[in-house]
């Protein structure tokens, strides 16, 4: 998959096209994704998906921006996956965002991608003051020579799938949901940097994950699989216990940390980039009187989730410090 960067000023190729912000790449925007790669191929075009950085929110009103699912590098991993040949991210500033309607059509999609099939959404809106929306598009689609096409929102029965939904599963600790939305397990991915060694000095040692962002939209202790300890077989599980969270019991005003105990684990891995995916949410972060207290209940967690892989579904019991 080929990713370029910036506005387009002159295309090479054509290409069928879909925009927008894809975070979480949930199952409404692999089909979208389905059935841009087949127009593609039915056309003979480079299928490419329009992708903005940072959200338009978070430039607009970055106090009120969505919690992010993924991260950029999260969200072009899994658009390779769906075999999007390009992907081009548009820096979302203030010259991107007083570009008009009329000239994002002109300049962006004719000249800079040379659009002949584009797919939007139903609720698509573009260009300064969002003006723009599917019927700008259909009318111009005759001067410029492409063709529209509008695909309605997808639904699971009645439930409709989108990444506000999926935020909502996720802050509940309903990782089941989430992941009937998505398709697979919420993951995070990142990598394994260098932290305080507290794990190590009290019997658990962690792989720290590097976050890219300060606003998770999970926190807790959770069942998790890792991904990426291995780089000859990438595909290799490994079984653990997650603490995402601010670790009250140690810190005091902290940032969140990733922190990952894998079982039967003693390999280095500082540097490795890792995919965490949660499988399961053991309990809320807590702040313990001690230490001591804190490695007892530690002890529970990694007892619990083990005991989740053994009977391969959510422990009946989970033990906690009463």
């Amino acid at each position: 998959m080929h990713v370029s960067r910036g506005i387009p000023i002159l295309a090479k190729d054509s290409t069928a096209l879909t925009i927008g912000n894809f975070d979480g790449v949930h199952l409404g925007h692999q089909a979208m994704i389905t059935r841009l790669n087949e127009a593609a191929s039915q056309l003979n075009l480079t299928s490419c998906v329009m992708i903005f950085e940072p959200h338009p929110r978070e430039f607009f009103t970055p106090d009120k921006a969505p919690i992010r699912l993924t991260s950029l590098r999260e969200k072009l991993e899994l658009l390779a996956e769906l075999n999007v040949e390009r992907v081009q991210v548009c820096h979302f500033n203030s010259d991107f965002a007083s570009i008009s309607a009329e000239e994002f059509i002109a300049r962006i999609l004719n000249l800079g991608l040379s659009v002949r099939w584009i797919l939007v959404g139903d609720d698509f809106r573009f260009g300064a003051l969002r003006r723009g929306d599917c019927a700008m598009l259909k009318a111009s689609s005759v001067q410029y020579g492409f063709e529209v096409e509008e695909m309605e929102s997808y639904a699971l029965g009645d439930l409709r799938v989108s990444s506000t939904a999926i935020r909502g599963a996720l802050a509940a600790g309903d990782l089941e949901s989430a992941k009937y939305l998505l398709g697979r397990p919420y993951s995070i991915s990142g990598r394994v940097i260098g932290g305080n060694k507290l794990g190590r000095k009290i019997g658990f040692p962690t792989a720290n994950i590097q976050l890219r962002h300060n606003r998770p939209p999970v926190s807790g202790i959770f069942v998790v699989k890792v991904y990426g300890t291995d780089e000859a077989f990438p595909q290799k599980e490994v079984h653990g216990v997650a603490s995402l969270g601010v670790r009250p019991t140690v810190c005091e005003n902290g940032k969140p940390v990733l922190e990952v105990y894998l079982f039967n684990f003693e390999k280095e891995i500082y540097g490795c980039h890792l995919r965490v995916d949660f499988l399961q949410k053991l309990r809320d972060e807590e702040k313990y009187s001690d230490l001591e207290a804190l490695t007892r209940q530690i002890g529970y967690d990694v007892e619990n989730a083990k005991n989740y892989f053994l009977s391969s579904q959510p422990p009946e019991n989970i033990k906690k410090i009463s």
